[in-house]
């Protein structure tokens, strides 16, 4: 489940502000795509806004900033269980909501790339991996991080002049 949520929180790419859920019906249909909702069920301009409101709120807490998840159909079923008490898409938000109390939510993480932010699934032993992909910006932050210091270290030189 936590790879929905992951899913859930890449409809929208930071880098080059690509939404995927552009519209109620692009909403429904991703909805659909993953069994959350009915073949019958149709979003809403509200919906919408809803899903838009809890991806960024998710986001929000994976950076640790707790801005508080928009109200959902839910209600607690057994201790840390929680259970969609509604139809449709309202449902299927809740069902992603919901997936942040089972196993898996704590090695999902937001990439450290302030231009990517990329949500992924931290899958190492120590859980310390910060950038979705190393080859691209975790090689970002270190070249420019690198260049930085660089920069830092360099001695200001004075004209170059020759006095006889």
């Amino acid at each position: 489940m936590v790879a929905l949520i992951r899913d859930f929180l890449n409809t929208y790419t930071v880098d080059s502000e690509a939404e995927e859920l552009s519209s109620p019906a692009d909403l429904a249909l991703w909805l659909r795509e993953r069994g959350l909702v009915g073949d019958g069920d149709r979003a809403t301009e509200e919906d919408l806004a809803l899903a838009v409101t809890l991806r960024e709120s998710l986001r929000a807490v994976l950076h640790g900033q707790d801005r508080g998840l928009p109200e959902l159909p839910l209600r607690v079923d057994t201790p840390g269980t929680l259970v969609p008490i509604a139809q449709g898409v309202p449902a299927g938000l809740a069902r992603i909501a919901a997936a942040t109390m089972q196993a898996g939510w704590e090695r999902l993480k937001v990439c450290a790339e302030p231009t990517c932010q990329w949500a992924f699934i931290d899958a190492s032993k120590n859980r310390s991996r910060a950038w979705c992909d190393m080859r691209v910006c975790g090689n970002r932050t270190k070249t420019r991080a690198y260049r930085a210091r660089k920069a830092g270290s360099r001695q200001r030189e004075g004209p170059m002049t020759d006095t006889v």
